[in-house]
Parts: C-alpha cells; structure tokens; sequence
C-alpha cells in the first residue's frame, strides 16, 4: 500500500486497463470501475459541501458518510470482499428518520436550489441516484452485497432531506425555505406567483 500511495503516476494504465484491489486488471470503462467512479464523485462533492459553514451536527454526519463511502468503494474494488457494515445503512436511516422529523409536510415538489449548501447536498444527491444505478447494472452482471445498494439508495434520500434542513438553517443569515415547483395545476387553480413560496 506505501509503494501505491507513494507512487501516483504508475502507467500501468495506459493500455486502458486499470487494478481492481485484488490485483487483477480489468478495462477502465468496465461496470466495476464505473461504479466505484461514480462512488468517489458523491465523496468529492461531500467533501465540496463539507466546505461550506454547516451545523455542527450536520458537519459530523456527512464526515463519517464519508468514510463509510470509502469502505464501499474499497468493497467494491474487490469482488466478493465486504466492508460496508449493515450497521452504515442503519445509521443512515436513523439520521433519515431525525431529521425528516424535523421538517414540514411536503405539498409540491421542489427544485435542487436555495443556499449553496442546500444546492450542493442536491448535486451530491443526483450523484447518489448514479451511483445506485451504477451498483445495480453491476449486480446484475457480477455478484454484489445487498450493502452498498441499500446505502447509496439511503444516502440520496438522506441527502434530499439534508437539503431542506440547509434551506433553513440560519447561517450568516441565510435561512430560508425550500425552492417550490410553479405546477401548472396551481397555476389552474388560480394561485398568484406572488402566494408561492419560492425560498426568498
């Protein structure tokens, strides 16, 4: 592990073949790679959001999410190999369920907007729902422990929740609400734009 940490530019993938984690190698466009691809990016765009002012409980939250989508890329670099623990998805639904708790009823969708933290959980959601859908075509073709499904489909709700606590934490003053969808069927139901909430 020092020499490969130690070691960034190998060249070992210039044929278009990369090392899965236990040594074989395998095309860079395969569905494993893809997977766990998309896998980093959702931890990147934590990491983006993690840099924004958040609530300290927040903060803490989406920091062991973190590690946790470490060991499932770590899973899934090696076929057959667990890591994420059932534990994680249970977390994640104890978060889920605290903080959804906290927030009012839905009555229309909503848009991926308001403060840049409540947009930048949306964006790291979006890349959740990928992620999923990368693990499920992989499960299809290779077996894949139920785990990471079930976290990353777990994480994006989470995330979708986390956006509208965002949306109305009052940081530096700029709590607000949730970014409401203009429906047509208000529209039809004669509600000026002026009654709808739209998070200013």
């Amino acid at each position: 592990m020092a020499n490969r940490l130690s070691q960034i530019a190998t060249r070992t993938g210039d044929d278009g073949t990369t090392g899965l984690g236990d040594g074989q190698r395998v095309p860079k466009n395969h569905l494993r790679i893809a997977a766990m691809g998309d896998v980093d990016e959702l931890n990147s765009h934590i990491g983006v959001l993690l840099a924004e002012p958040l609530p300290a409980d927040v903060r803490e939250l989406l920091v062991v999410i973190q590690h946790e989508l470490f060991n499932l890329g770590g899973e899934l670099s090696i076929p057959g190999y667990t890591v994420l623990k059932d534990k994680a998805v249970a977390r994640l639904d104890a978060a889920l369920a605290h903080y959804n708790a906290q927030l009012p009823r839905l009555a229309e969708f909503i848009l991926p907007a308001g403060t840049r933290s409540a947009s930048l959980a949306h964006v790291a959601r979006a890349v959740a729902r990928r992620a999923e859908r990368a693990v499920v075509a992989l499960a299809a073709q290779e077996a894949v422990n139920a785990a990471p499904r079930l976290f990353l489909n777990r994480l994006s709700d989470l995330l979708f929740v986390l956006a509208r606590v965002l949306n109305r934490a009052n940081l530096d003053g700029l709590g607000g609400d949730d970014v409401y969808w203009r429906s047509e069927r208000l529209a039809q139901q004669g509600t000026a734009d002026d009654d709808l909430p739209d998070g200013t």
